[in-house]
């Protein structure tokens, strides 16, 4: 297994000033790396490119407030779980404020990452001498990418969002989010035209490219038009893409990219590593072989370290999966092999989505179901938990971002992570370097047959029919109604299911999924209910969005407005679960 490393590389062009948004360069030195004498050449260009990345990692210092764990855990598929004092994962579960200025970490990381990549914008042309066009363009690919991927982020947490667009220090109102995604859709359709047509793997670990701009371009594309209820989405020089447009780029991610479908989706997946199969029945019975973090499935990832200091914030260096350790188990023991390295029990699974699977005549057979899904009593019988904090248990935990154990050379001794015989360390934490895949060939497999009502794209298949095929089910008629369950089933716990169900109009399906769920709770049953009306609440957040952090509309000076529906009685704190206790 190979660890990029593009976040260890220090940069010296982006120093953090937290006046604000900014990362700063000094204009004029002697000894410092600054925009007079940085970038010089390839090497200083490929290094300003890697600190874009950077930004990705140390957002994950706080998982809560980390868009991926915010997109997860918002969707019917998770309740917020953990203990009374994780209220993070309730708050973001049920709409509500959990943190003075809450995900200020995201906000601060994101646009950190943007001006990064405004600035390697300003200056890659200081590079006069490079080893091949085909280098400079790959790198013009990144910078576009990052850009649209961090805005991306902030449009479907914020909505409208000022577009920074230079390095140049400004005070800047929202934009609208028709701006925004314009911008999106530009900086995108850049990255697919300049990106080189360089087949995976050879166009580098860890990196962006232009079958990922591709993807995320119809991500995109989706959500824009259906939560916004457009045709087209516009592109910031004019002029707007199309359906056909998106198809066709689709088509050729498909046909070029060097991407395709692993055997079975469970290998994508840590718990079958070979140092932890062979302890393990169900990877053991079921033949599973994992296929590592870089595959030709994963598309762009954020990368973990195997090794390296944790120094978490804003603006620290954070090198292990802090997300994973949110979702591992409380108080756990060998009776919880492999799912055994301690946790928080954050997210745990809701029950409707684990009987809805096995309920539906098209899934029967399904091996994804306890692929993904973890039945505790079943798997891990005698595992007793943490009854004494635990809330909002479900007994079912989701296999796909959970640490997984393994024992040493003469099983004398259980290693804390499977991660130990790839070079990490021996730590319930630092040990958790699975990297936090955004974008699989499957989800742009379902994307083009969601844009062109099935099409045959793949293997002589739609792409939903591809997707299930992999899984071992028969073809069904292509249908939207189709395609929505299998992008559930398929893509479950990969952040997508919430502006899935934003974009479709569907958002009502999570009160109805989640609410009536058997949980236990500090020991006592009982059943998973909201503390207040969710879409009213939804309403209220014009289409549940989050809260900008309140100390940038205060540094704003009353530039940057507030979201609607934060106001008073909108603050979420320990104790407010509406269960009472044993």
């Amino acid at each position: 297994m190979k660890k990029n490393i593009l976040y260890l590389i220090a940069t010296a062009v982006c120093l953090l000033l937290l006046g604000g948004c900014d990362d700063f360069l000094d204009t004029k030195s002697l000894t410092k790396k600054d925009t007079s004498n940085f970038p010089l050449n390839e090497t200083d260009a490929t290094q300003m490119v890697n600190g874009i990345y950077v930004m990705l990692n140390n957002n994950l210092a706080d998982p809560e407030e980390d868009p991926f764990f915010v997109f997860d855990i918002a969707s019917d598929d998770r309740l917020g779980g953990g203990s009374q004092s994780n209220i993070g994962a309730q708050g973001v579960d049920r709409l509500m404020n959990s943190y003075l200025s809450w995900m200020e970490p995201l906000w601060l990381c994101r646009y950190a990452g943007i001006n990064r990549a405004n600035n390697a914008i300003e200056t890659i042309d200081n590079v006069t001498t490079w080893s091949s066009q085909t280098k400079k363009n790959q790198l013009l690919c990144e910078i576009y990418f990052m850009r649209a991927f961090y805005y991306f982020n902030l449009a479907q947490m914020f909505n409208g969002v000022p577009l920074v667009l230079s390095t140049k220090p400004e005070n800047l109102p929202r934009n609208t989010p028709e701006e925004v995604y314009a911008q999106i859709a530009s900086d995108l359709k850049k990255a697919i035209e300049v990106g080189p047509s360089t087949k995976y793997p050879d166009f580098g670990d860890g990196r962006a490219s232009k079958w990922a701009a591709e993807g995320l371009m119809a991500r995109v594309w989706l959500f824009y038009t259906g939560f916004y209820k457009k045709s087209e989405l516009p592109l910031a020089e004019g002029g707007s893409i199309s359906k056909s447009q998106v198809a066709s780029w689709l088509e050729d991610c498909i046909k070029n990219s060097g991407f395709g479908l692993v055997s079975d989706q469970r290998n994508l997946w840590p718990y079958t590593n070979p140092y932890t199969t062979p302890d393990y029945p169900y990877a053991k019975e079921n033949g599973l072989k994992w296929v590592g973090d870089e595959n030709i499935e994963n598309m762009f990832a954020v990368k973990m370290g195997n090794k390296g200091d944790y120094d978490g914030g804003y603006g620290g260096q954070i090198h292990h999966n802090r997300i994973v350790e949110f979702y591992n188990l409380r108080k756990t023991t060998a009776d919880a092999f492999p799912f055994s390295v301690q946790g928080y029990s954050n997210g745990p699974v809701c029950e409707k989505l684990w009987t809805d699977w096995a309920s539906d005549p098209d899934y029967q057979g399904d091996y994804r179901r306890e692929g993904s899904i973890c039945d505790r009593l079943v798997e891990m019988p005698k595992y007793k938990g943490d009854k004494a904090k635990e809330v909002e248990n479900t007994n079912l935990f989701a296999k796909k971002y959970a640490g997984a154990e393994a024992w040493n050379e003469d099983h004398t001794s259980r290693y804390l992570s499977y991660g130990v015989y790839y070079g990490s360390e021996n730590n319930r934490q630092r040990g958790l370097t699975q990297s936090l895949v955004w974008l699989r060939f499957a989800d742009v497999l379902l994307m083009h047959a969601e844009l062109t009502d099935g099409a045959v794209v793949y293997n002589g298949k739609n792409g939903l029919n591809a997707v299930r095929a992999r899984a071992g089910l028969a073809d069904v008629t292509y249908s939207l109604a189709a395609l929505k369950k299998e992008r559930r089933y398929e893509l479950c716990f990969e952040a997508i299911r919430w502006n899935d169900l934003r974009r479709w109009g569907d958002v009502a399906d999570i009160v109805k999924n989640q609410v009536g769920n058997k949980i236990l709770n500090e020991q006592g049953n009982g059943e998973y209910a909201f503390t207040n009306d969710f879409m009213q609440r939804y309403q209220d957040t014009d289409g549940g969005f989050f809260k900008i952090p309140e100390s940038q509309v205060t540094l704003s000076e009353g530039v940057l407005e507030q979201n609607p529906g934060w106001g008073k009685g909108t603050d979420w704190a320990k104790g407010d679960l509406p269960y009472s206790y044993k």
